[in-house]
């Protein structure tokens, strides 16, 4: 048998009076004995509102008497109590380095028109091949590096184009 929720219940405690966490947990017992179908809805109802309303703890133990003793109060701190796997935080994976780099260099191809295309590309596959391989954060800033870092070359590879056909052009 279990141990009662409310030691002082059964003894000379009954004029002591109730604090919030004795209302709860006689709600608690209450909503036990309800789900369990020892209750019916509007005898239930009128249980938690005199649970609320109550005073001392006798008044408590009057309300939840005829019912099982239902959960039983953890002798433990709240702090020491294990919490489920569901409330902790996920940890956010480590952002590759290379895809830092790709991004930044990607980025600084508007700025220094061009210049930094090749290290983009370069950084940008070598660190997409990474995060596949390690599962590291960072995929969308190596794509952006690489998007970026083939945009200006192909726009450094166009223009030289055309400046050697108009120099071919010219010289003709």
């Amino acid at each position: 048998m279990t141990q009662p929720v409310w030691p002082s219940w059964q003894g000379g405690g009954s004029s002591m009076l109730a604090s919030h966490a004795d209302r709860e947990r006689a709600v608690d017992v209450l909503r036990a004995g309800f789900g369990e179908g020892r209750m019916e809805q509007p005898e239930f109802e009128k249980r938690v509102a005199r649970a609320y309303a109550a005073r001392t703890v006798g008044e408590l133990g009057l309300l939840v008497a005829d019912l099982p003793n239902g959960p039983v109060p953890q002798q433990v701190p709240f702090l020491a109590v294990p919490h489920p796997a569901p409330y902790y935080a996920v940890p956010r994976p480590r952002t590759n380095g290379k895809a830092v780099g790709a991004g930044v260099c990607g980025l600084l191809c508007l700025v220094s028109f061009g210049l930094t295309g090749i290290p983009a590309v370069v950084l940008g596959h070598s660190a997409r091949a990474e995060i596949r391989r390690t599962g590291e954060g960072g995929d969308a800033l190596a794509l952006t590096g690489l998007v970026l870092g083939w945009l200006s070359t192909a726009g450094w590879v166009l223009v030289l184009t055309l400046l050697m056909v108009a120099a071919a052009v010219s010289g003709a």
